[in-house]
This record gives structure tokens, sequence and C-alpha cells, in this order.
């Protein structure tokens, strides 16, 4: 009973914020319901990314119905390589990235090779809602592909890792990035054995690393010292996450960001109720990083502004 009362006084000393808390304490104060969809459907996502200026992947076509999957091939005609995902799918389910393909064959970023039906069962299982957000109706977004940056190579098993901002009213004001293991299968997510690593939100520069809520210091298979690691373009980085709030009206959101080789920083997804893990990543809890915030950042200045005020901090 002691050692339980000792975790619970670290834990509010660290200003962690909880399940319930952020339920009830902060998204249902800086959220509104009506909002929601903006983030959940990724096609309308993508539609406001583009109005709002804001770098994210280019949209190929979207599969409502069964009597259109089978035209998806003509959909890709001259492409290369694509993404289908579905429109409200989370944590990564249901995404099939196809990095080659002729009429025949298909093949994955894993190296797997799929037929015609293979995909075309793919993409029926996401209208059917398998993958989506409460197993409801789903539509096939087909999305280019993007081509990551080989700065990570060194800190990521085979996966593609992403930067994962929190933003509360305008202001990125915690970071991590997600580094795919072999236990994770190339995943990039914490709950399968992925690296999480918390970033300084003024440089993008590593703060701490965790794996299944333990600190490490080197990857447990690139065996790269994570303490190396920086993301550049760390500005655009967080003038995308910025940018989001104004999008969307959400005072409290995940903004998800890969960085592409040849476009930079893109938006990948937003989420209207992301989650906790980025707290342990980086050793601080939101809810002191939330007051600290509310006490001391000015909320009356544009995307570009705030920004320049986070990197300006001493």
């Amino acid at each position: 009973m002691f050692a339980l009362f000792k975790i619970a006084k670290k834990l509010k000393a660290m200003g962690i914020l909880g399940m319930n808390a952020r339920n009830y304490t902060v998204i249902s104060k800086c959220n509104k319901r009506r909002l929601y969809p903006l983030v959940d459907d990724k096609v309308k996502t993508k539609e406001l990314a583009v109005k709002a200026g804001i770098n994210t992947t280019k949209k190929i076509g979207i599969i409502e119905y069964q009597h259109q999957v089978r035209n998806f091939v003509q959909m890709v005609k001259g492409l290369h390589e694509f993404v289908i995902k579905p429109a409200h799918g989370s944590g990564g389910k249901g995404v099939l990235v196809i990095k080659s393909f002729d009429d025949e064959k298909f093949i994955t970023a894993s190296e797997k090779t799929l037929s015609y039906m293979d995909v075309y069962q793919h993409i029926s299982n996401i209208l059917s809602g398998l993958y989506s957000l409460g197993g409801r109706y789903d539509v096939a977004l087909i999305e280019e592909m993007v081509h990551f940056s080989n700065i990570f190579e060194k800190f990521s098993y085979q996966g593609v890792p992403d930067v994962r901002m929190i933003v509360y009213k305008g202001y990125p004001i915690m970071a991590m990035t997600r580094l795919a293991t072999k236990e994770s299968g190339g995943r990039a997510n914490l709950h399968q054995g992925a690296v999480g690593v918390g970033l300084d939100v003024r440089t993008g520069q590593t703060l701490t690393a965790v794996q299944h809520n333990k600190p490490i210091f080197i990857h447990p298979d690139t065996k790269a010292d994570l303490k190396e690691l920086k993301v550049p373009f760390w500005r655009e980085h967080l003038l995308i996450a910025a940018k989001a709030y104004e999008m969307t009206g959400l005072g409290y959101l995940g903004a998800d960001i890969v960085l592409d080789k040849d476009k930079g920083p893109m938006m990948l997804e937003l989420n209207a109720r992301p989650g906790l893990a980025i707290q342990i990543a980086n050793s601080l809890g939101l809810k002191k990083a939330m007051k600290n915030a509310q006490k001391h950042y000015p909320f009356d200045l544009t995307p570009e502004q705030r920004v320049d005020f986070i990197l300006n901090q001493n």
C-alpha cells in the first residue's frame, strides 16, 4: 500500500494526465464534438489541409461503394506505387503500402507479394468497416506514397518513424518520435514494442527514450545511440502542428508528421483523442505542460508567431 502511495505521489508531481482527466477535463472543454469528423475522416482532413496550405500526401482517389472496388487498378494507372487506407481507421490498422505492381501482382513495402484478388479483398474489408472506428461502414482512401528520408535509417528497424505532437490551444507542447523495431514488426506502435523517443519541443533533439515503458539509450536492433537523434526541419514540423489548430478548431489534438526526402515534413493525420504514452517517452506530464502554456503563452498569435515563440524560449 505504501509503495502504491509513493507511485501516486510521484505521478502527481510529474503532472501526469490520466485517461479520465484527458476525456473529462481536457477534451470535453477544448474539443467540440461537432468538430471530431474533421479529423476522424482522413478524406476530410486531407481536404482541409490542402485548403490551409499544410503539406500533406496527395489524394489519388476514394472508393465508397463495393461496385467501385473492381476499378481500383484504373485509379492507379500510370503510377508506380500507392497507399490504401481506411478513411476512419486508427492506429495504422488497414493501411496497405504498395511499392510496385503490374497487372498480375502487387509488392508491399514488406516485400510480400499480393494478387489482384488479395488487394480487392483488402479494399472490400475496409468498406465493410473491418478497420474503422466503431466498425462502421468506411471509405477506402488511395493516396501517394511517402518517400521517407534516410536521415532516420540507423534509428529505425525497417519501418518508418513519425513525429507525434500534442497541440494545446495552437501550441505544440510535447513531441516524440516512434521508431520501429524487430519486435514491433517494423511498425511504429509503442504497444507492439516500438521505441518512443521524447523530443525537446524547442529543438527536436532527443530528451529520453523508452521501450515497454522502460528507459533505453540504444536502439535494440540497429544499436544506434538514441541521444544522437535530432529531427531536421524542426520549425516546419512545428508549423504543421500549429496550423492544425486553426484548420480544425480543436484546442487539444495530436498531429502525426512524417519526413519525405523530397517534399519535407508532411502531415499524415490528426487525432482529437491522442494517446497518453507521449508522457512516458518524455518523462513529463501533460498536465504540467498545459499548465505552463496556459500561464506563460500568449494566445492571440498567428501559427508562425506561436512557433517562433516556442523556438525562442530559454
